[in-house]
């Protein structure tokens, strides 16, 4: 009984990992769902198993996901690695992706008590909210005079953006991923979210997809801190 339950749980993780969606109306994972929540000891060894590979399992409706633990280098993304995904060579660069992440969440969740309240984004909502909330930075012209500043500070990341036009003088380009522009940096972001399977682009719209929302309202929500404190913000903020 226990080797049966091993193997059910083995075969839980080995979809996860490679991606699959385990879940109740997937025909061919739907037994694995089950298993994982009608069997006491199936779901121990799963959780147990995940939680020593430093992997977040989460559900969401009616379906299981994991995601990479806290500094996790052999499932997740050192900070090196996502400037190679995303062809970036700096690291305020990687902090300019980071931060139009944040800001994309923020638009579906302003707190843990919030529900998702928009059915899909624009870019152009994300490149408003992220020049919405560096142009009080870069308002203050001392910020022009500072002869150092760290790559990760707010300060770094505002001047960046604004030295940045809003698209690409070739009209063909205003929608193309790249360092470019402000709206280049946009896309460039949520290529990679959507190759990531956080969102679904249809057009110029952006659907949130059922592993984005788990993620953001179990993981995000338990981290949701860190990027301010990378960024040089407030610990609580």
């Amino acid at each position: 009984m226990e080797e049966r339950s091993l193997d059910k749980a083995l075969d839980i993780y080995s979809a996860l990992i490679t991606g699959q969606e385990v879940s109740r109306s997937n025909p061919d994972t739907r037994d694995m769902y089950e298993d994982f929540y009608s069997n006491s000891a199936v779901y121990d060894i799963t959780t147990k198993l995940m939680k020593k590979l430093n992997l977040n399992i989460y559900e969401y409706n009616e379906s299981i996901y994991v995601t990479a633990g806290e500094g996790n280098r052999v499932f997740g993304y050192t900070n090196d690695d996502m400037k190679r995904n995303l062809g970036l060579r700096l690291n305020k660069e990687l902090y300019m992706v980071y931060f139009i992440m944040y800001n994309g969440l923020l638009l579906f969740y302003q707190d843990s008590a919030s529900y998702q309240v928009k059915e899909y984004i624009k870019l152009e909502d994300i490149m408003e909210q992220v020049s919405t909330y560096l142009s009080a930075i870069t308002s203050d012209i001392s910020v022009y005079a500072m002869d150092e500043l760290e790559e990760e500070s707010f300060k770094t990341i505002a001047l960046l953006w604004d030295e940045l036009p809003l698209v690409t003088s070739d009209e063909k380009d205003k929608n193309r991923a790249s360092r470019a522009s402000k709206m280049g940096y946009v896309k460039l972001t949520f290529n990679f979210l959507v190759e990531q399977k956080l969102f679904v682009a249809v057009e110029d719209r952006y659907y949130p997809t059922d592993r984005f929302k788990a993620i953001v309202e179990n993981y995000f929500e338990e981290y949701k801190g860190k990027i301010y404190r990378v960024l040089g913000g407030e610990a609580d903020a």
